[in-house]
């Protein structure tokens, strides 16, 4: 259950008074996410998604968040837009937390991922990372390689709770990316957290891209292997060839990867596992007893990162097929 934060019914007609949005009809809690609250809300005017910034959310980096949303939508991605007050503001306080309202998107997040769903995904991924290059700000990936090992060392006494020599395994693999990770990538404006939950589908047909609150700038292929990495397993074990060909076809069909992006993507799903892997391993063993929000097995990404250190050469992802 993502409702951390409750507000109520006059809270929330308060709130509106200062917006162009016709009279509040009904709203309710959206279960759906981790980090924030969030509720969904119809008006006279239309259906608009509140969000109420939570503790893992910097406050200073809203501005990059939510004026990125604003720049997409304005170049056709389908993306929420942020909706301003009459004074021009996006950024609000509501019930003594951070606040923002955006549009509503029409669509699911896909139950059953086909290769048509990771063919159109490629093609939107790569489209953000084409309309985000002439976005102005800027802001650092606090999740990025540099800062792997420090993610880690906190966690090193208790990870062999988690599997039998996996503190170990992790670093020496973060050594080993630590010192062949590219720094001399296309790089820009990158998603960092597309996975099936923030993609919104009708049909096969690609219909929003959501929660960017790990937005930042990054090598874009980075954000390639994290899909990969999100989209491409079967369970938690087998590599789907077939739906990692038609991701990188549909990727490449609008951007074209660089020889070297190709050659580096083994290091890069595995950066982008480890990513994963890292801040699963942390939720998992600091378990709060009766929270509503289960974390997520670490494992999943355990034997996604050794699959990925398998991989000898870029093909055996399907780019020779996606060419």
């Amino acid at each position: 259950m993502a409702v951390y934060t409750h507000i109520d019914r006059h809270q929330l007609e308060a709130f509106l008074a200062g917006f162009d949005l016709g009279q509040l009809l009904a709203f309710e809690g959206i279960r759906e996410g981790v980090e924030n609250t969030n509720y969904r809300l119809e008006t006279t005017r239309g259906r608009f998604v509140l969000t109420l910034y939570e503790k893992r959310v910097d406050p200073k980096d809203l501005p990059f968040f939510l004026g990125l949303m604003e720049h997409l939508a304005g170049r056709g991605i389908p993306c929420p837009l942020p909706v301003r007050d009459r004074a021009g503001r996006m950024i609000h306080t509501l019930a003594g937390r951070p606040a923002a309202l955006v549009t509503f998107l029409e669509g699911r997040s896909p139950r059953r991922i086909t290769p048509e769903h990771c063919r159109e995904l490629g093609r939107g991924l790569a489209r953000l990372h084409r309309a985000g290059r002439d976005f102005p700000r800027k802001r650092r990936n606090a999740l990025a390689v540099e800062s792997w090992r420090a993610l880690l060392t906190p966690l090193l006494p208790r990870a062999d709770e988690v599997e039998a020599g996996l503190s170990e395994e992790l670093v020496r693999e973060i050594e080993a990316l630590e010192a062949s990770w590219p720094r001399d990538l296309p790089a820009g404006v990158i998603h960092a957290d597309l996975f099936p939950d923030n993609a919104l589908f009708e049909g096969h047909r690609l219909s929003g891209i959501i929660d960017f609150y790990f937005a930042c700038n990054d090598l874009l292929a980075y954000d390639l292997a994290i899909c990969l990495n999100a989209w491409c397993f079967e369970g938690e074990r087998e590599f789907n060839i077939t739906k990692a060909r038609a991701l990188l076809a549909g990727y490449r069909q609008v951007r074209p990867l660089e020889p070297r992006e190709v050659m580096m993507l083994p290091v890069l799903a595995r950066g982008a596992a480890v990513r994963f892997l890292l801040t699963r391993l942390h939720d998992w063993l600091h378990r709060v007893e009766g929270a509503l929000v289960r974390p997520k097995d670490p494992m999943e990404y355990v034997r996604k990162l050794r699959f990925h250190r398998g991989i000898g050469r870029p093909q055996a992802y399907g780019l020779e097929a996606a060419a």
